[in-house]
């Protein structure tokens, strides 16, 4: 097993308060709340604090999908502590305690995605067989091997003229009943062609046994009086000739298992002798969406909020090439959530919030009940700290928990979910690319921080960067909505010039043919 621990009871950590570990910035400011996240009408990121800096959005792992809860209700993810003992929540050497405890059992960012990505490598994948014209997006289950040799035969690159040995050359006709066309494509094998001949032939037709090179049509010049060919061009043996098995041989590797078949990939297939293709069945996604608080239309009101995780959720995983099927609304329904876990026949689970210790964060006793496995249990990032992957029995479907804020919880998608089912599609691990940021960004003292970014072409077409974008506290998505991709801070922050790893979203380097990034 992947990350093997033993299923164990739930535990309650003291989750992060406004102000742990950041003995740089005023208590004002909650852990991943930044200067500046919510000013302006502009979602680029401004040097400066703006209106809006001080509102605590720190507590990213509250189960519902904004910082709010129910009236009379303790905020699902919210430890009681902060309430009951405010003094020691403002104490630094209790916030020092409590940031302690929490790295203690958070596993490394980076390590989790290497985790996450080596968990969906090792399931056995599922497999389907399918028509060309069906393949487009899939992932290839097994190497493209070449059927034929490519071309089978000795054929003409250039409408012109086949010649045998020195010219000039007699000019012949070709087969019988080929009115002065010459050689064609797709006909059956020429005749052989006598030294000192030349015959006219089509690109892509056979060249006849003899035949030493093939002359354009505009590099020579036929005497019909004298039924002679000239060359106007030295003519070197093979030009213009493709000989049988140039770009393969049959039993060659084409393209290895993993491959995304593109209509590149199904042209090649055809090309090399292929009707059908083995690919990866796509990856089957539940989604449960947890929280009695939650609306599904209207405005918010009487303490209740939008649900902004359920519409937001499928179709990002469908823009990641997956089979996703309703969200199902569990509400705080414990049994609801043990059922539907025990039930799920698919390769991946996904709930939204009740990932902390909160009295109504019911994700941790579940899985302990059902004797889960434990692969992570939270990660050093911020947003989304409390974020868990889990395999729910041997052999059976994945979950991964998100937070109930929503930044947090894309911040969960990119770091377990899209490794994870990257994996389970059968592709390889992407290749990290680097890009410089513009601004300074702050950083976590202790945790890497993902923040939403845009790419940019400086003046005068000048080098691509990023910019970092307002509006990024855990519970906010006006940043996210406007940015291409997310930047991997490490502890400490940046300064502006530096280059930082970028995680693209998914729509923003999938094409139109491929539904998706990884189908």
């Amino acid at each position: 097993m992947v990350g093997r621990q033993p299923p164990r009871e739930p535990r309650s950590v003291a989750q992060s308060q406004p102000g742990v570990g950041f003995s740089e910035q005023s208590p004002d400011h909650s852990p991943d709340h930044v200067p500046g996240q919510g000013s302006g009408p502009d979602p680029v990121q401004s040097p400066g604090p703006g209106p809006g800096s001080s509102v605590h959005q720190g507590t990213d792992h509250g189960a519902g999908h904004s910082p709010g809860r129910a009236p009379g209700r303790q905020p699902s993810g919210h430890s009681s502590a902060p309430e009951s003992d405010p003094d020691s929540a403002r104490d630094p050497r209790t916030r020092d305690r409590r940031a302690d405890i929490q790295r203690g059992h958070a596993t490394a960012w980076g390590e989790a995605r290497a985790l996450a990505a080596r968990a969906g490598r090792s399931a056995p994948p599922r497999t389907l067989r399918l028509t060309l014209d069906r393949a487009i997006g899939r992932v290839l289950a097994e190497p493209l091997t070449a059927l034929t040799d490519l071309p089978s035969f000795d054929t003409s690159a250039m409408d012109g003229w086949v010649v045998a040995g020195p010219g000039p050359w007699t000019l012949r006709r070709g087969d019988d009943g080929d009115q002065g066309l010459g050689i064609l494509a797709g006909h059956s094998a020429p005749a052989p062609l006598p030294d000192g001949d030349a015959v006219r032939i089509a690109t892509g037709a056979r060249i006849p046994a003899n035949g030493t090179a093939v002359i354009r049509s505009e590099h020579a010049h036929a005497d019909e009086a004298k039924g002679l060919l000239y060359a106007q061009r030295q003519v070197v043996p093979g030009q213009d000739i493709r000989p049988r098995g140039q770009e393969c041989r049959s039993g060659d590797q084409l393209l290895p298992a993993g491959t995304v078949v593109t209509p590149a990939v199904l042209g090649l297939s055809a090309a090399a002798g292929y009707d059908e293709l083995l690919t990866v069945s796509r990856p089957r996604v539940d989604v449960l969406v947890l929280g009695d608080e939650l609306l599904t239309t209207g405005l918010p009101h009487d303490g209740l909020i939008r649900d902004a995780l359920g519409p937001m959720i499928g179709p990002w995983l469908r823009a990641m090439g997956v089979e996703v099927s309703a969200p199902r609304r569990l509400g705080d329904d414990r049994e609801a959530l043990r059922h539907a876990l025990t039930t799920s026949d698919a390769d991946l689970v996904i709930t939204t919030g009740g990932t902390a210790a909160g009295p109504v964060d019911h994700v941790h006793p579940v899985l302990a009940g059902i004797g889960a496995e434990l692969l992570v249990d939270g990660v050093a990032v911020r947003p989304g700290h409390p974020m868990l992957l889990t395999r729910l029995t041997s052999g059976g479907p994945y979950l991964v928990g998100l937070p109930g804020n929503p930044l947090a919880a894309v911040s969960g998608l990119l770091t377990l979910a899209e490794p994870l089912l990257r994996g389970l599609a059968g592709q390889a691990v992407e290749d990290s690319y680097r890009v410089v940021v513009r601004d300074e960004v702050q950083g976590h003292p202790h945790d890497t921080r993902l923040v939403p970014v845009v790419h940019r072409i400086g003046t005068d077409s000048g080098p691509e960067h990023v910019v970092p974008l307002h509006y990024n506290g855990p519970a906010m998505l006006r940043g996210i909505a406007a940015a291409d991709g997310l930047a991997v801070v490490p502890p400490g922050g940046v300064r502006s010039g530096t280059e930082v790893e970028i995680l693209d979203l998914p729509w923003a380097s999938a094409t139109p043919w491929t539904e998706g990034c990884f189908t």
